[in-house]
């Protein structure tokens, strides 16, 4: 963060600096109990790679978490970011039992045959797309269940990248507004603590301002005796001068009361905001993590019902498709066998035509001829009808075929359609979770401010 106390530490000898980072790991990071067992300042001062390498997954995860904007993470290529991914992806799935967990994990992907998979590695921690669920739902449904109060200035969303998919999951976010939660929650015991001191002091203030005025009725009493028993102009003096003394040191007291009085009544209404704006934190968390696992599901339903109208879309085609093909051998087996039936029908007309002149008896040889045409003729006829039936059949097979693909492209499109709205509709919770942000960084602004006013 480039702060001067951060700077200061690099030029530091390095157990110093091991020193100032386990420290910031203990104090920051979610896995205090993971910084205190699985960072060795010995291992760090030897510099094993695979310390160094855990520092390194515990800094990610820190930063991660309070980074404000994904798109910074742009400045990485793909493939480091995807690496980057998968590691964030690991902690956030093993958080409990990162201790047991985060070594194997490095230990597997230092291995040399992971080298080549390199870019499978985000897929292998991502969550599954899709599970079973009913297939009723519909996007209007999912449109009343994103609807809430700050989803009216919709944000246009980053452009996709492995670490801004990954900060832009639902589990992410949840993690981010826990921590966001735990925060504020040590903010407020430690104001809770300071008011309590500040308590304290009052009190203390006034058992001093209870004495002093003790003391001042009993020089006033001692000085009304002295006056009675007619004491020397000299020491009546001193007595006033001593008692206005008193009198100064008593208003004072009363300035300094009225003044931790008046601080403590601005902390009594800071910690009732903390609170109030605490409670909010909290009743939003548990609102937007329940339309995060409902708009999930609803899209993971949209999924599945998409994956099965795009089976059965293409298992019907491919009937049509073999129903096609084998109209079409049979109208090609017809048309050949016309072609041959046709050429035998002209040889026989060439034969009758040369047989006009014969006589009778010839003539009665060749009427066999004749019939043998004639059912030539009505077989071809018989043989065209069928073609004719066949051909109607190839066009309505292929008018259904064009059909098909009509609607398994404009299924297409309305998947990809809702898809895009699911993730209108993902971006407006993502601007709800920055409002929530955004009201931290409120908080915070005062609390600096306060402390400004403190030191000064």
């Amino acid at each position: 963060h480039r702060s001067k106390e951060e700077e200061s530490v690099l030029e530091q000898p390095l157990p110093e600096r091991i020193s100032f980072i386990r420290g910031f790991l203990q104090k920051h990071c979610r896995h205090k109990l993971a910084a205190e067992n699985l960072v060795s300042a010995q291992k760090l001062l030897d510099g094993e790679e695979l310390a160094l390498a855990k520092v390194a997954v515990l800094l990610l995860y820190h930063t991660s978490m309070s980074c404000k904007s994904p798109g910074d993470w742009n400045e990485f290529d793909y493939k480091t970011q995807v690496e980057l991914a998968s590691i964030l992806k690991f902690v956030l799935d093993n958080e409990e039992s990162l201790n047991e967990n985060l070594e194997p994990f490095l230990l597997r992907k230092a291995l040399p045959s992971s080298s080549g998979t390199s870019s499978s590695s985000f897929e292998e921690y991502s969550p599954p797309l899709s599970l079973p669920h009913k297939r009723e739902v519909r996007f209007l449904e999912l449109q009343k269940i994103a609807s809430f109060p700050s989803t009216n200035n919709m944000l246009p969303s980053p452009p996709s990248s492995p670490m801004g998919d990954i900060m832009q999951t639902p589990q992410f976010q949840l993690r981010r507004l826990k921590k966001q939660l735990a925060f504020e929650r040590e903010n407020r015991d430690g104001l809770e603590v300071e008011l309590a001191e500040n308590r304290k002091l009052i009190i203390e203030k006034e058992a001093q301002i209870t004495m002093m005025q003790q003391r001042i009725d009993r020089l006033a009493k001692l000085n009304e005796k002295q006056a009675a028993d007619q004491l020397e102009p000299k020491e009546l003096e001193e007595l006033r001068e001593k008692n206005e003394s008193l009198v100064g040191r008593l208003h004072e007291a009363f300035r300094q009361c009225q003044d931790l009085k008046t601080e403590k009544a601005q902390m009594d209404r800071k910690i009732n905001q903390l609170s109030e704006e605490n409670g909010d934190l909290s009743f939003k968390l548990r609102e937007i993590a329940s339309h995060m696992v409902q708009l999930q599901e609803a899209l993971n339903e949209l999924s599945e019902e998409h994956n099965a109208a795009l089976a059965q879309s293409q298992e019907k085609q491919g009937q049509l498709e073999n129903e096609l093909h084998a109209a079409l051998q049979d109208k090609k087996s017809l048309e050949e066998k016309i072609e041959i039936l046709q050429g035998k029908i002209s040889l026989l007309e060439d034969q009758l035509a040369k047989l006009e002149d014969c006589s009778a008896q010839e003539k009665g040889e060749v009427m066999g001829d004749v019939l043998k045409l004639e059912e030539l003729k009505q077989e071809v006829s018989s043989l065209a009808a069928k073609g004719a039936e066949l051909q109607a059949t190839v066009l309505r097979l292929e008018e259904e075929k064009q059909l098909q693909e009509a609607a398994l492209q404009s299924e297409r499109g309305r998947f990809e359609e809702e898809k895009q709205q699911l993730g209108s509709l993902v971006t407006s919770l993502q601007s709800s979770l920055s409002e929530s942000h955004r009201a931290q960084e409120r908080l915070e602004q005062d609390l600096r401010a306060r402390d400004a006013e403190g030191q000064a």
